[in-house]
């Protein structure tokens, strides 16, 4: 798999997905950002079902849109790492897209929800939910977002 991502073709993608991805977080800054969020972009976390591709795209993607968080240093190092572990899990059971779905919920609600409770100093727990109810909403996005793409061929880009 590896491989076929260093092609020109798969690194444009991934580029697109990143340029996409930054780009749908800055537009809708005011809620992509803070104690209380729900990234509109997230809903772009389930693309590793269908294009190994997406794991480095949306990696980049969340590291250029999290350089200007307000949390700065801490969303770009804790916030990039649970997009890459979750784009990873997602690839991986990319054959259980209900199980998949999981993987964006429960990193970011973990990572991103401990690194904003320290950051702001909010409850944990309740932090980690509000993360992670914000990232169902945006993964719930992401399945209307799957079954349209399914209808496209992708092959060319595999």
């Amino acid at each position: 798999m590896f491989r076929k991502l260093l092609t020109t073709r798969s690194m444009c993608l991934s580029a697109m997905i990143a340029a996409l991805y930054a780009a749908l977080t800055l537009l809708m800054a005011p809620i992509s950002y803070g104690a209380i969020q729900c990234r509109i972009s997230e809903a772009m976390t389930l693309l590793p079902i269908l294009l190994p591709q997406a794991i480095p795209g949306l990696t980049v993607g969340c590291l250029a849109a999290n350089l200007l968080s307000p949390v700065a240093v801490w969303d770009v190092l804790f916030g990039t790492l649970a997009t890459f572990i979750a784009a990873l899990g997602t690839w991986q059971l990319r054959k259980h897209p209900v199980l998949a779905a999981l993987c964006p919920i429960v990193s970011n609600g973990v990572v991103i929800g401990a690194t904003l409770s320290v950051f702001y100093g909010l409850p944990l727990w309740l932090t980690m939910l509000e993360v992670a109810v914000g990232e169902t909403a945006a993964v719930s996005i992401g399945f209307v977002l799957l079954k349209v793409l399914r209808r496209v061929d992708l092959s060319r880009f595999r």
